[in-house]
């Protein structure tokens, strides 16, 4: 089990969270994490992934939008 402190929303205050019993493996550094004064699960992003890039069409330019006089 592996105690972090973050902030609780149920608690209103910074609290220290624990890792439950992870059946998927990931022991001491498993994502979930219950809140030691409520209960309240979170789940901790552990990943990063790139986003994806927006293409141009070929033949199209971007003009800026001009506004009426």
């Amino acid at each position: 089990m592996s105690d972090r402190e973050l902030y609780c929303d149920t608690c209103e205050s910074v609290v220290p969270f624990e890792a439950p019993p992870c059946v998927d493996g990931h022991g001491a550094e498993c994502p979930e994490l219950i809140c030691t004064g409520c209960g309240a699960a979170v789940l901790i992003a552990t990943f990063a992934f790139r986003a994806p890039r927006l293409e141009r069409r070929r033949g199209t330019t971007r003009t800026p939008h001009r506004r009426a006089a």
